[in-house]
């Protein structure tokens, strides 16, 4: 039996209207994470926030909060706020590597400092409404930190715990440290997810077959370049070059419904910098796509890679 797919919160990218139209054209994904919501001393959550957690926004998806903040009051404001939406998990970030949040001490820049995680954790374990789920990396900056990590969380009733197992320093860069990830397969009693680098249905079928206690798999850039994987992992067919399209399409029409259209552009640029991924030969379209200043260069680019690119035997995410 597959294992659940989960959509990984990618700021700027897995937004409502990327979730919505996601969700209506393709099967497979158990939980979209939403994007970190980071509640600050006044206890408010900005227009962007709200937008993001209403209920109606995301209405007929599965959609799973993350807040990121290093302090505990904030956090239980968030979670009994999101309760009261009608939430019934709520998601920490220590993993976001950006070093304007790390450089507060949030995210996975509270893995510096474990004696304040440990007090954190006491108290919003203590007194949340709902179950906690965790989403971390390994360490800071080596992943002989990770033991130590490993011990503490382990004292918590976490609802999940999603390693992507890379440590801040690392960002995105490199290859995940599996040796880190097999400690926490063999140590853990908390249900245990895997993130990081799985771009094709055969990089997820390796990783649930190696960790057979893997309970499931959080999917980023593989599931944004080829969105029919999830699908794919569930023994559905495989993503074809007249979906993709009308993915776009929709795709641009929700933007287009949302934001301005220099925003829109913007996401699109995103989106198709993974999309062009699944075809070949794409880097001339892409080239252009990148190098667009308005909404109809943009569409005139897009519509060259349909247009002359053939899909991919293996359509899925390919790192630079």
């Amino acid at each position: 039996m597959p294992l659940p797919i989960y959509f990984a919160p990618l700021e700027g990218v897995t937004d409502a209207p990327f979730r919505r139209v996601h969700s209506a054209m393709f099967t497979g994904v158990d939980k979209y994470f939403i994007p970190f919501i980071s509640p600050t001393q006044n206890l408010i959550m900005t227009s962007r926030e709200l937008h993001a957690v209403a209920p109606e926004h995301n209405a007929g998806v599965r959609a799973i909060p993350q807040v990121l903040t290093k302090e505990a009051e904030h956090f239980l404001w968030a979670a009994r706020t999101l309760y009261d939406m009608g939430y019934g998990e709520v998601n920490l970030n220590l993993g976001c590597p950006s070093g304007t949040v790390t450089a507060k001490g949030k995210g996975s820049g509270m893995l510096t400092n474990l004696p304040h995680l440990e007090a954190f954790l006491d108290e919003i374990y203590a007194h949340a409404p709902m179950p906690i789920s965790i989403k971390t990396r390994i360490g800071f900056t080596s992943p002989d930190e990770f033991d130590a990590l490993l011990a503490l969380l382990a004292r918590y009733p976490v609802h999940e715990l999603i390693i992507h197992p890379r440590t801040r320093v690392q960002f995105y860069k490199g290859r995940p440290h599996m040796p880190s990830y097999a400690k926490a397969h063999e140590a853990c009693t908390r249900p245990l997810v895997y993130n990081g680098d799985l771009f094709s249905a055969g990089d997820c079928e390796a990783l649930a077959a190696q960790y057979p206690r893997t309970k499931a798999l959080m999917l980023g850039r593989g599931l944004i370049a080829n969105p029919a994987l999830a699908r794919r992992l569930a023994g559905g067919p495989d993503v074809t070059a007249d979906e993709l399209r009308s993915y776009h399409d929709a795709l641009l029409e929700a933007y287009l419904a949302r934001y301005p259209k220099n925003v829109a552009l913007g996401r699109m640029i995103g989106i198709m910098n993974h999309l062009s991924c699944c075809f070949e030969s794409p880097e001339k379209p892409r080239k252009a796509v990148r190098k667009a200043r308005t909404l109809e260069a943009y569409q005139d680019a897009a519509a060259a890679l349909f247009a002359r690119c053939a899909l991919r035997e293996n359509p899925c995410f390919i790192p630079e």
